[in-house]
């Protein structure tokens, strides 16, 4: 509770006005004492009213207690009493009064409560005559009512419902219509929405028109493909030809013989986009997405097989139902096929070319270049690619534009209009791809057959789809930082360049022999490098030294080299001859001065001359490597003067 808080009640502070006299000045009447105010009150009271008077207005109940009645007839045998002079004496009658009634309505209820003095029992009355039949009928009566009011209710609910859900229907069918216009180019006719899958703004010139049509779903519950319960239902319907239903890919192989070297598959759908993932999207999203990959598929294909009629080719390009064969090199096809597979049919149709295509690794390397230039050919064929002028038309290309600047004569802009098709370059790419494939394969088999020295390759990241380049690091264990052979081919379309370490710059066909016969004379000449480099280290002296040797017998692959060396007291020397051929590697040694002279030669200055070379058995000798055995050759011929090998 709050803290009480006195009030104090008083008079208002102004006093009534008296006088005012002439000059203004008002005089006020004192206020009242607290005993003329008792007075004043007092004069207020009409004392000369009676108190039955009262009473009789008051009406008294009818009903009064035994104390009441024998108040009343003792003041009517008593004399008439002298009237009381207090003036408050009616008010305090009536409170006594007041107080004795209150007192008698406590008195009855106290009795009415207690079971001691009044028990209030109900009296228990006839029961009707029950009657089943008639009560059958009411409760049946009862029940229809209650029905009636309940079905009267729920059809009310269900009309309201309806209208709810038709209004949120409209507003879900006109925000789908809007996503769907943000992403497809639409058009009304009538009334009737049409849309295009077609490329014709990018210079199609399929005869496909590509037109869907797009109307209100009657049912949104059964408009949903996916079976996720959690999916909203789509308001939108779209009706698309039932030539683009289904999947659809290009599915290209290179293939020697019946072997298949590699295959990759190009569309616009991505393999990793299943419906699982797709889930998020409307159903009329993947619809559409996939119609158009069917369109987009068929479009590409009839392109390249317009454009394998029209080349010209050495091996003519064969187009036959939905194949293209292109000759890549001698006794290798590329076969570019069209896969469709239509929502009726359980299994894709599969041609003799693609039936194994499950055992072959996917090239993701091919697909990636094949969808890199068709998004080139989409870019340039949709628009002038930037930068371009902004007020000039977008006809000539850049370099047409700068044609006249630069002076350019009547070959250079012949060789302007020239350009190549699809199918030329997917084409091109496929020799690239066979013929980096072949160096792989050439490299790795080196490296396989020859263990000494190490071959080691590195294969650039960066490379555009027609030319890649690889380093090739030829090296010694152990010897690594002694000497190393270096050189980088790059790989082109239907050649091969070499840059060798000191310069020399090699053109080489596809052909795969060539590049490993050059790399098994880089492989001879590290050898003989290596071990000029590692007598030099160890204090020997080179004496000659020829990388097109002519002596010997004659290898069956390019020239062999030799070196000379001898040793730092001059009596030992030690030749070294290695062909291009593995196992071609030969070492021999000889000694001065010379100690099998003939008697009959008197003189001393024939024993001046070298004793005649041996073969030195590397077989026999120990060590990991070549240049092993050659360090522990020369620190052993080191400072001796005869040595039997």
């Amino acid at each position: 509770m709050t803290n009480s808080v006195n009030v104090c009640v008083e008079a208002p502070a102004e006093n009534i006005i008296q006088e005012i006299n002439y000059e203004g000045q008002e005089i006020y009447q004192l206020p009242l004492t607290l005993s003329e105010n008792l007075t004043k009150l007092a004069h207020k009271i009409d004392w000369t009213k009676r108190e039955e008077d009262d009473d009789e207005e008051d009406k008294v109940p009818a009903v009064a207690t035994v104390n009441e009645k024998a108040a009343e007839e003792e003041s009517a045998k008593k004399p008439d009493v002298q009237q009381s002079s207090w003036p408050w004496d009616s008010v305090r009658n009536k409170l006594t009064l007041a107080y004795q009634e209150m007192c008698v309505l406590s008195d009855v209820i106290v009795i009415a409560k207690d079971k001691r003095y009044l028990v209030l029992d109900p009296v228990q009355q006839e029961q009707p005559e029950q009657r089943q039949l008639a009560q059958l009928f009411s409760k049946k009566r009862g029940l229809t009512a209650a029905g009636n009011i309940l079905l009267h209710g729920a059809e009310r609910l269900k009309v309201s419902q309806s209208d709810t859900n038709r209004v949120k229907n409209n507003q879900d069918f006109h925000l789908e219509l809007l996503r769907l216009r943000q992403n497809w180019r639409l058009k009304k006719v009538g009334n009737t929405i049409l849309g295009d899958l077609s490329y014709k703004s990018a210079g199609s010139r399929f005869n496909h028109n590509g037109i869907f049509e797009v109307s209100k779903a009657e049912d949104p519950s059964g408009s949903s493909d996916s079976s996720d319960g959690q999916t909203k239902p789509s308001m939108i319907k779209v009706t698309i030809p039932a030539e683009l239903e289904g999947t659809a890919y290009i599915q290209v192989t290179i293939q020697k013989d019946q072997d298949i070297l590699c295959s990759t598959s190009t569309s616009l759908l991505h393999s990793s986009l299943t419906p699982t993932t797709q889930s998020r999207d409307a159903p009329w999203t993947r619809k559409l997405e996939a119609a158009q990959n069917v369109l987009f598929c068929k479009e590409l294909f009839s392109h390249l097989a317009r454009e394998a009629v029209q080349l010209p080719a050495p091996i003519p390009h064969m187009v036959v139902g939905n194949q293209i064969t292109a000759s890549l090199y001698p006794g290798i096809q590329m076969m570019i096929g069209l896969v469709h597979s239509s929502s009726q049919e359980k299994k894709p149709p599969t041609t003799n070319s693609t039936s194994s295509l499950g055992k072959v690794d996917h090239n993701y390397i091919l697909e990636h270049s094949l969808h890199q230039l068709l998004r080139h050919v989409h870019v340039t064929n949709a628009g002038q690619p930037a930068p371009h002028p902004s007020s000039a038309p977008l006809g000539p290309t850049k370099r047409r534009r700068l044609a006249g600047p630069q002076a350019f004569d009547r070959h250079e802009l012949l060789l302007m209009t020239k350009s190549e098709s699809i199918l030329e370059q997917i084409i091109s790419q496929g020799q690239h791809v066979v013929l980096r494939l072949r160096t792989m394969f050439v490299i790795d088999s080196i490296a396989r057959e020859i263990r000494d020295p190490l071959i080691i390759s590195h294969w650039n990241v960066l490379n555009s789809p027609t030319l890649s380049c690889v380093k090739i690091i030829i090296m010694t264990h152990g010897y690594d930082t002694l000497q190393r052979t270096a050189l980088v081919v790059h790989v082109g379309e239907k050649t091969l360049k070499c840059i060798c370490r000191d310069g020399r710059v090699l053109q080489m066909s596809y052909e795969p022999q060539e590049l490993r016969d050059l790399i098994l004379c880089q492989i001879s000449q590290h050898q003989i490098n290596t071990v000029q480099s590692l007598a030099r280290f160890l204090g020997w002296h080179v004496v000659s030294s020829s990388a097109h040797l002519g002596l010997g017998p004659v290898e069956p692959l390019g020239n062999a080299s030799s070196c000379m060396l001898s040793s730092p007291s001059g009596n030992k020397v030690l030749a070294v001859r290695c062909g291009p051929q593995a196992g071609h590697l030969k070492v021999y040694l000889a000694s001065y001065p010379r100690t099998d002279r003939s008697r009959l030669l008197k003189d001393s200055r024939w024993e001046q001359l070298n004793a005649p070379f041996e073969v030195v058995r590397l077989d026999k000798m120990e060590g990991r490597n070549f240049l092993n055995k050659m360090e522990l050759l020369m620190a052993a011929l080191t400072g001796q003067r005869n040595v039997n090998i």
